[in-house]
């Protein structure tokens, strides 16, 4: 059985290829500081669990010592607007932690590196829809990183023959995510509306995204362990809807009557954003197979059971 670690394993994308990675047998260890991630997102499924922080040197030694087959790297500070406002932590996590793991991998010689990088990477698009050929001028330290790290794995493929995935998701959503990062709206609007509470929209709403389900993503993962290595691939839906088109769609879904807030644009946020997956889904033989409103629907529902339990061990 083959073996496979995933950095931040427990969190909400991670979880959800630990499952994936299950189901297709193979063996999983999981290593995650526990930051964001959740250990009941683990419950009941037969992996290895180390807590551990990516930022920390000896995460490399501790890769090694498992001897790993391939490494998906997910382990990351997500927030735009928290690498806006701290830029060295957000280097610390994002590049040197990177690069730790990178040199794990490179010492174990491990048959693919899969690194879960981002549409940010783009900043403002010249041009719409985005391909891979787009040229990379990220807005925020986050895209900055994510695009680091990206180069540093075309120099590693050159230098130490380290075969390499990159997989530049969109907006990704889902159950388990937790309320913050660039995806993080669906979940921001789904406990809002669980709380009966207004969602706020920061500029006119018109901006646009590509959202992108959560389980759809943990598939394109598992392929790109065994598909044509160092390539980059967008894992996207390849469509586009506006934050106030969203709004309203989870309004619909959850049978919500409440308004949104307006207020005012933040920095670093990209105005509009979709990227063209034609390319994944021959690289991958894959597809997204979630609709939007049916991913919203159980998004919502995972919501409002999350706020009734919460409010029963209250």
């Amino acid at each position: 059985m083959e073996k496979v670690i995933v950095t931040g394993g427990a969190g909400f994308i991670g979880s959800h290829i630990v499952e994936e990675l299950l189901q297709n047998n193979y063996q999983v260890t999981v290593i995650d500081n526990f930051s964001s991630g959740r250990r009941a997102n683990l419950e009941h499924l037969p992996v290895k669990v180390i807590h551990q922080d990516i930022t920390d040197p000896r995460v490399i030694d501790l890769i090694v010592s498992f001897h790993p087959d391939y490494i998906i790297h997910q382990a990351a500070q997500v927030s735009v607007a928290e690498s806006v406002k701290d830029l060295l932590f957000d280097e610390s996590v994002n590049i040197r932690g990177s690069l730790h793991v990178l040199k794990a991998a490179i010492k174990c010689k491990v048959k693919r590196f899969v690194f879960a990088s981002s549409a940010a990477v783009y900043g403002n698009p010249d041009t719409l829809p985005i391909t891979v050929h787009h040229p990379v001028h990220p807005e925020s330290p986050y895209g900055l990183s994510k695009s680091a790290v990206e180069n540093y794995l075309q120099i590693s493929s050159k230098l130490y023959h380290l075969p390499y995935s990159i997989l530049r998701y969109s907006n990704v959503y889902g159950p388990r995510q937790d309320a913050k990062g660039e995806g993080g709206v669906v979940a921001i609007f789904s406990d809002l509306l669980a709380e009966n509470k207004a969602p706020v929209i920061f500029g006119d709403g018109e901006q646009t995204r590509d959202f992108i389900f959560v389980r759809d993503v943990a598939a394109a993962n598992v392929k790109a362990l065994k598909t044509k290595e160092n390539i980059i691939a967008h894992v996207s839906s390849g469509s586009r809807i506006s934050i106030n088109q969203l709004v309203e769609m989870m309004r619909t879904a959850s049978g919500a009557s409440i308004l949104p807030i307006y207020k005012q644009e933040r920095l670093g946020d990209i105005r509009h954003s979709i990227l063209v997956n034609d390319e994944t889904k021959l690289l991958l033989d894959w597809e997204p197979s979630t609709e939007l409103f049916e991913g919203l629907q159980e998004t919502l529902r995972f919501a409002y059971k999350a706020k009734q339990l919460q409010l029963l061990n209250f």
